[in-house]
C-alpha cells in the first residue's frame, strides 16, 4: 500500500506540472488553423487565453467557440505595428491580468522564386513573420522581466531548418531560421531573469490553408509525404501537448531550444 500511495503521489506531482489554473496566455494568429488548436490546449489546461488576431471577427468567434471553464478572449493586433501590439498587451492585461505565456504565432507565406520576388513581398513576410515575433516578445517579455517570470513559445518551422521542396519560399525559410536565433539570443539575454523561451518547429500540417493549398496542387502533398519519413502530414491538434509542456513548469529547466515536429521531415 506504501509503494502504491508513493507512486501514486509523484504521479499526481508529475500531472500537475502541466497544469496552467489560473494562468494567461496570449497567442497570436490564434483565430485558426495552429494557433487555434494550440490555444485550445492552454485553455484544456486551465489557462485564461487571448486570441490575438489581425481578424477580429474570426477572433471572436474562435474565442466564443474555447470560452467555458476558462475566460477567453478575443483582442485585435497588426503584430507589424509597435502601437498595436502594445495595444493588445494592454488590452489583455486588463481583462485577464498579467500574461504568463506568450504564443508567437502569427505568420504569412508568400511562395515565388527570388528572381520573381519582389522587395515588397518580401517586406511583408519579413515584417510579419520575424519583426512581429520580435514586437510581441518585447513588449510582452518587458512585463514578464518586471515581474520575474513568464514563458515565451515562438512558432519557427522545420523550414528554418531545411529548404522545403517543391515550392519557392527563400523569404519564409528565412525568416523561421531568424526565429530560431531570436529565440535563443532571448533565452540568452533573459534566462537569469525568469523568463524562458523556447520554440517550436513544426512540419507541415493539415490546417485549412494548407487544404486550400493542395486543392490547387494535388501533386505537392504526395512529394511532402514522400519526403516525409512517417508516411503522412501533421494533425494541427499534435500540437497540443507540446505548447502546453513549453508552457507549464513541465519545462522549467527548457530555455533556448527548438523543438522540431515534422515526422521526420528534417532527419532524412
Amino acid at each position: 500500500m506504501l509503494e502504491a500511495s508513493g507512486a501514486a503521489s509523484v504521479r499526481m506531482s508529475v500531472l500537475d506540472s502541466f497544469s496552467l489554473d489560473g494562468e494567461t496566455a496570449i497567442v497570436t494568429g490564434a483565430a485558426q488553423g495552429l494557433g487555434k488548436q494550440m490555444a485550445t490546449g492552454l485553455t484544456e489546461m486551465g489557462a485564461d487565453v487571448a486570441i490575438a488576431d489581425v481578424n477580429i471577427e474570426k477572433a471572436e468567434r474562435t474565442a466564443s467557440e474555447l470560452d467555458g471553464e476558462t475566460d477567453v478572449i478575443a483582442t485585435a493586433v497588426d503584430v507589424t505595428d509597435e502601437a498595436s501590439v502594445e495595444a493588445m498587451v494592454e488590452d489583455v492585461t486588463d481583462r485577464l491580468g498579467p500574461i504568463d505565456v506568450l504564443v508567437n504565432n502569427a505568420g504569412i507565406v508568400e511562395n515565388a522564386p527570388v528572381e520573381e520576388t519582389s522587395i515588397e513581398s518580401w517586406r511583408r513576410v519579413v515584417s510579419v513573420n520575424l519583426d512581429g515575433v520580435f514586437l510581441c516578445a518585447k513588449h510582452v517579455g518587458q512585463q514578464m522581466l518586471d515581474r520575474g517570470e513568464g514563458r515565451i513559445i515562438n512558432i519557427s518551422s522545420m523550414s528554418g531548418f531545411d529548404v522545403n521542396v517543391p515550392q519557392p519560399q527563400a523569404s519564409y525559410n528565412t525568416t523561421k531560421a531568424g526565429v530560431r536565433m531570436l529565440t535563443q539570443s532571448l533565452a540568452v539575454e533573459w534566462g537569469d531573469r525568469g523568463v524562458r523561451v523556447n520554440a517550436i518547429a513544426p512540419g507541415y500540417m493539415r490546417t485549412e490553408l494548407v487544404d486550400e493549398v493542395l486543392e490547387e496542387n494535388p501533386d505537392m502533398e504526395e512529394t511532402w509525404v514522400e519526403n516525409t519519413p512517417m508516411g503522412r502530414l501533421g494533425r494541427p491538434e499534435e500540437l497540443k501537448e507540446l505548447v502546453v509542456y513549453l508552457a507549464s513548469d513541465a519545462s522549467s529547466y527548457m530555455t533556448g531550444s527548438t523543438v522540431v515536429m515534422d515526422g521526420g521531415y528534417t532527419s532524412r
